[in-house]
């Protein structure tokens, strides 16, 4: 019986050649890759290279094609030999001395046939939702100018997490061929995407980044070459003993910025002090004391009751302002921004559009593939948990005093710890009167950490708590000898000045989850 050729021939192995960096940890290869090429697995490729000399502690760092994008192939030679033209090191044997991201850099730079300054690698598009904010804010910041050459547009972006907003910001100041934007926020600890964003995609090469923890002097920088700085409210609004402007941010006030970028409006509550900050926003209130939400308490340390003087704080002028936010429920219930001025983007808009994409288009890649699904569960508390936080006119149950803490570091307590014992035993399905209603149903219903469906997408948490106190009172009933249980999370407590602030917060909990495969952490904030 004949056979067709393709049943004859074995499988055609894949043969092109891909480009890969590993690093090994210990002390004499700190800092530096190695980077080779091979056409067979990258993996089974380096553990050959590294079995004779008994090395275990070694992890690949890239693995990626050596094509271009027409198809011809480029060699490590040649990476290697664009990574010393860039002043890295070729120290012996293919060992380089620079970063991940430096030779992410190189690579593109190889398949494109560009020069890129800095770490800029990245080349993904814009989705299809991030143009259509992009036109609409650009649209409508235009027909403000064409009525009125002076007018200064605002625009809310109210997107989720996870639809991109910083990139998406950046497009639209590439769009409108901005300079100068200066990026304000009541969460410090955001400036990582900020820097992260601007600094590794292509289409940024040659803008400058700027905060109060660069080393840059913002006063030095080339007029021509555009420019983002980032900094927190709280310091800009912050001023000396003598009640003047900090000296470091005289410079902001003498910039005519291209854009002011409002990020997570929502936690600012926008005050009319701050509002008078910014010419064309409503007219300055006099002698008033700046008032942060209880929330924003501890943020910077530099943020005093700002003096009487405050109407003598030199305005920061912008052709036009965008407002960032994932829930900006007080700005529109109050309609502070008309349907024009709005472009909304929600978890349910995400997830239509991952779905929509893969039935439009088979087999072809999903810009949305990346987003993981979402799925929001609820559990019911006992009634006689409600009643111990419930009271007012309409006997609500009250979140903030059923976690109310006092005391700080090893000292914090719950008020109602007894009680608060109960609910990490419910969320462990571990709370006798619900376990015999689950007896009794026969369908006792899923706890976050008592399903085995659940446990595995529990590993890494993050729990919301109302303030300092609170979560220094849970990471010590946490760790209490009965609590066998969670004593196995690594438990890490983002909160108050000890944690860090900003983004110094951040290197605790990212250390402490690690690869997240073997670990399993709590954070607290």
């Amino acid at each position: 019986m004949s056979k067709d050729i393709d049943e004859i021939l074995a499988p055609k192995p894949d043969v092109r050649p891909r480009i890969y960096a590993y690093s090994i940890a210990d002390e004499a290869h700190k800092g530096l890759l190695k980077v080779g090429q091979t056409t067979r697995d990258v993996k089974q490729r380096i553990a050959e290279q590294l079995k004779t000399a008994a090395i275990k502690n070694y992890r690949i760092q890239l693995n990626e094609t050596a094509e271009r994008e027409d198809g011809t192939i480029f060699s490590d030679h040649e990476v290697r030999a664009a990574l010393v033209k860039k002043k890295f090191a070729n120290t012996e044997l293919e060992w380089m001395r620079c970063s991940v991201q430096d030779l992410k850099t190189v690579l593109v730079e190889l398949r494109t046939g560009q020069r890129f300054t800095g770490t800029h690698h990245q080349t993904f598009p814009m989705r299809r939702e991030q143009v259509e904010a992009v036109d609409k804010t650009f649209d409508y910041f235009h027909s403000i100018w064409s009525e009125d050459q002076h007018g200064v547009p605002r625009f809310l972006w109210n997107a989720k997490m996870r639809f991109g907003k910083t990139f998406t910001t950046y497009q639209l100041a590439r769009k409108l061929a901005t300079k100068r934007v200066l990026v304000l926020t009541f969460k410090p600890a955001v400036e990582d995407a900020w820097q992260t964003d601007l600094e590794s995609h292509i289409d940024f090469d040659g803008w400058h980044y700027l905060s109060r923890s660069s080393n840059s002097d913002p006063t030095k920088i080339d007029d021509e070459k555009p420019v983002v700085y980032f900094g927190s409210f709280q310091d800009l609004l912050g001023r000396d003993a003598a009640g003047n402007i900090k000296p470091r941010n005289e410079w902001l006030h003498a910039v005519n910025w291209d854009l002011v970028v409002f990020d997570e409006y929502h936690f600012g509550a926008w005050r009319d002090t701050a509002k008078e900050l910014f010419e064309g926003e409503e007219e300055a209130v006099a002698k008033k004391e700046l008032k942060y939400i209880a929330a924003l308490e501890g943020v910077n340390e530099d943020l005093g009751v700002l003096s009487e003087k405050e109407t003598e704080f030199l305005p920061i002028t912008t052709k036009a302002y965008l407002y960032l936010s994932g829930t900006p429920f007080k700005a529109l219930a109050t309609g502070e921004f008309i349907e024009e001025q709005i472009f909304n983007w929600t978890y349910t808009d995400e997830q239509r559009a991952k779905q929509d994409f893969v039935a439009k288009n088979p087999g072809k890649w999903n810009p949305y593939g990346a987003l993981p699904q979402m799925r929001l569960l609820t559990y019911q508390m006992p009634d006689e948990l409600l009643t111990v936080a419930s009271a007012g006119e309409f006997d609500e149950f009250d979140l903030n005093e059923f976690f109310a803490g006092t005391g700080t570091g090893k000292g914090a307590q719950f008020k109602h710890k007894s009680d608060v014992q109960k609910w990490l035993d419910i969320i462990r399905g571990q709370y006798a009167p619900r376990i015999v209603d689950g007896l009794k149903t026969g369908s006792p219903p899923p706890f976050p950490y008592s399903d085995a469906r659940l446990l595995p997408y529990m590993q890494h948490s993050f729990w919301f708590l109302p303030n300092v106190a609170a979560c220094h009172a849970m990471a010590n009933l946490l760790a209490e000898k009965h609590n066998i249980f969670w004593r196995e999370y690594h438990v890490v407590v983002a909160a108050g000045e000890s944690a860090g602030i900003g983004l110094e917060a951040l290197p605790p909990v990212r250390n402490a989850i690690g690869s997240g495969f073997s670990t399993k952490t709590i954070t607290l904030s």
